[in-house]
């Protein structure tokens, strides 16, 4: 009887930890879809960022409905009339809207290595604005090391200027690089941050400077590179 009670209890926590996931994956579905669509758009048809980021807001939007309607469904047997259907979709759409574009806005003086890269920040693409923004939800201590650059500045930091950088000021209007710290943070740690920002479509390199930091950038119709 021991033994069966044990396969149950296995059982159960194995239904249990599927079940986490499974809300996991879909709590966090529409926020990647969002950025990840935005960056797909942009890389294969290079319109404005914020157009992208509207097409992602749209996708992520119909992902929450699709959650609300099935919610209806299953928990009120609700079935919803044309007029429901594309009021709620607008409120849905009009909530993604917002949270993108309060997103885009600042960045915490926390979450910055120094006042400057505070004020760079808006310089940065609008797409990886919002990615860094929807990152610090989950990781609070994010620290944005360098933003937009001059070629003057390589010269300052005693590095070698460089010809083409996307930390530079793109075609698109924007700086479609920025650096994050690594030092003092686990491999592991590190490595997932990595690995979201790839996840999403961006280009990653951990690289010394003037100190160990993680390169993220969006590539642009000037450059390719990272």
């Amino acid at each position: 009887m021991s033994e069966l009670y044990t396969n149950v209890w296995v059982m159960s926590v194995k239904k249990l930890l599927i079940r986490l996931v499974q809300g996991a994956i879909l709590m966090v579905l529409p926020f990647m879809l969002l950025i990840r669509m935005a960056v797909l758009v942009y890389e294969h048809y290079h319109f404005r960022g914020w157009f992208c980021l509207l097409i992602g807001a749209m996708i992520s939007a119909a992902i929450l409905f699709t959650y609300l309607y099935y919610f209806q469904e299953r928990f009120f047997a609700k079935t919803l009339n044309y007029k429901q259907f594309q009021r709620n979709y607008a409120i849905l759409l009009g909530i993604v809207i917002l949270y993108c574009i309060n997103s885009t806005w600042s960045v915490s003086i926390a979450n910055v290595k120094e006042m400057e890269v505070k004020q760079e920040f808006k310089n940065l693409h609008p797409i990886l604005r919002l990615s860094i923004s929807t990152l610090i939800l989950i990781e609070k201590d994010i620290i944005l090391t360098d933003a937009e650059r001059k070629r003057e500045d390589y010269h300052e930091m005693g590095l070698p200027s460089k010809k083409y950088s996307l930390h530079y000021e793109q075609s698109s209007g924007y700086a479609h690089a920025v650096d994050i710290r690594t030092k003092g943070h686990s491999w592991l740690r590190n490595k997932l941050i990595q690995a979201y920002f790839e996840l999403m479509g961006f280009n990653t390199l951990i690289h010394k400077g003037t100190a160990e930091h993680l390169h993220v950038s969006l590539s642009s119709v000037d450059s390719q590179g990272i």
